[in-house]
């Protein structure tokens, strides 16, 4: 872990170490790139941006440069510029301060399943579904090579389907797993959803399963069979928890 803040670092730590994981940090860039070279380098790296020594960007991307370990970025920065920059140097995902703490350990668990190699793990980068195309390192999405233009919600919201496309999400799967602990209106799912189906030009690619919830449908006909038995389906448990105002 690459954290100035002593708090927040102590406390994420002493989490992981809870959670099974062997957990050290480091509070400079410097320090994390001798630790990623070293004999006995980490598994994974938690790297936050607003480091004293150097951008955590920049780390990011002499990280990129050296080695194939996985990096998530977990920074109070939130705007989609950083996120892209981020991202385009080559972290494998982008976290957003503040944050629950099975968020971060349901995040390290997806990257870690990742194929190893930047080639392999560039394409596993891409989820493909049809015509519809998802870049979860640049954030984009492209529809018949075309590209989509979304807001940060509606990718996320996007993603979470595109993630196991055919399976039925129930309303609450996705308020959990896009929205984190949600109290306005349930509507907004469904304003988001009526969003994205506008610019995809597709809206047949998300299908409403009445009293359930949505899918990503088929990519060969789209919307032609409900899915009216969602039990059939395979189950998954660990969603990420989102803390209020995300």
């Amino acid at each position: 872990m690459v954290e100035d803040d002593d708090g927040l670092g102590t406390q994420l730590v002493r989490g992981l170490d809870r959670a099974g994981y062997t957990a050290s940090r480091v509070r400079t860039g410097g320090a994390a790139l001798t630790q990623v070279t070293g004999p006995t380098p980490p598994d994974l790296v938690l790297l936050d941006l607003g480091l004293p020594d150097m951008d955590g960007a920049q780390v990011c991307r002499r990280i990129r440069e050296r080695t194939d370990i996985p990096v998530i970025v977990v920074t109070a920065r939130g705007d989609e510029a950083d996120r892209v920059e981020a991202l385009d140097l080559g972290s494998d995902d982008y976290l957003v301060k503040p944050f629950g703490f099975a968020e971060l350990l349901a995040r390290m668990r997806a990257v870690r399943r990742r194929p190893p190699g930047r080639a392999g793990g560039r394409e596993a980068d891409l989820l493909r579904h049809g015509p519809l195309t998802l870049d979860r390192r640049s954030r984009r999405i492209t529809v018949d090579d075309r590209p989509v233009a979304v807001t940060a919600r509606e990718y996320d919201l996007l993603a979470f389907l595109a993630a196991d496309p055919g399976r039925v999400r129930t309303r609450q799967e996705i308020f959990t797993g896009v929205w984190g602990d949600w109290f306005g209106s349930p509507k907004v799912l469904d304003v988001h959803i009526g969003a994205i189906r506008r610019k995809l030009g597709k809206p047949e690619l998300i299908e409403t399963v009445y009293g359930v919830g949505f899918r990503l449908a088929g990519a060969q006909g789209a919307g032609t069979r409900a899915a009216t038995d969602p039990g059939r389906l395979p189950a998954q448990g660990d969603r990420r928890q989102d803390l209020p105002g995300r």
